[in-house]
């Protein structure tokens, strides 16, 4: 993926003497020649299973890595609006989540998968992008997520104390 920055740069390279910028058709013709002979493809999963009795998704990449990701740490990642809010600060804490399970997977085009959760989230689409990347920095990101719960007084066990006020029932985004 190409930064806007360098993508509008791109667009009006090379410079067509006598043209003030670029014509349309030029900039696609050499947009296409460069993406299709230097763009980075994104791993994408071979090998997709969820395993509900260890209540882990084991995703095989193309690019040799296998990432383990247990249930609960897709339910407080969650791409979703209702979890990550829709800016940086909107977050919202999800305590109570250590016995949550995935009750269905669903494809979603060729890009990404959606997880229907036991606690009634659904929201969330997981692409093959931020699978790789969540698994990529799992370790961190579990550290990072313990660390706030700590931080906030909650617990990953369901109707322990302060649970509810970290994480509110219903949509967090109006959604």
């Amino acid at each position: 993926r190409l930064s806007a920055p360098v993508a509008q740069w791109i667009e009006y390279w090379p410079p067509k003497p006598g043209v003030v910028g670029s014509s349309p058709a030029g900039r696609t013709t050499f947009m296409t020649a460069f993406s299709s002979t230097m763009a980075i493809r994104a791993p994408t999963p071979i090998n997709i299973t969820l395993h509900s009795a260890s209540r882990v998704l084991e995703v095989e990449f193309d690019d040799a890595q296998v990432f383990r990701l247990p249930f609960e740490f897709l339910r407080v990642y969650s791409p979703s609006a209702e979890v990550r809010g829709h800016g940086p600060g909107q977050e919202t804490l999800q305590a109570g989540k250590r016995n949550v399970t995935i009750t269905e997977l669903n494809p979603i085009g060729h890009y990404a998968v959606q997880p229907f959760f036991s606690d009634g989230h659904s929201s969330g689409i997981y692409s093959w992008d931020y699978l790789h990347e969540i698994g990529t920095h799992q370790a961190r990101l579990w550290s990072e997520y313990l660390a706030q719960l700590e931080g906030a007084g909650a617990s990953r066990d369901a109707g322990a104390p302060g649970t509810a006020a970290a994480a509110p029932a219903g949509p967090a985004c109006g959604h």
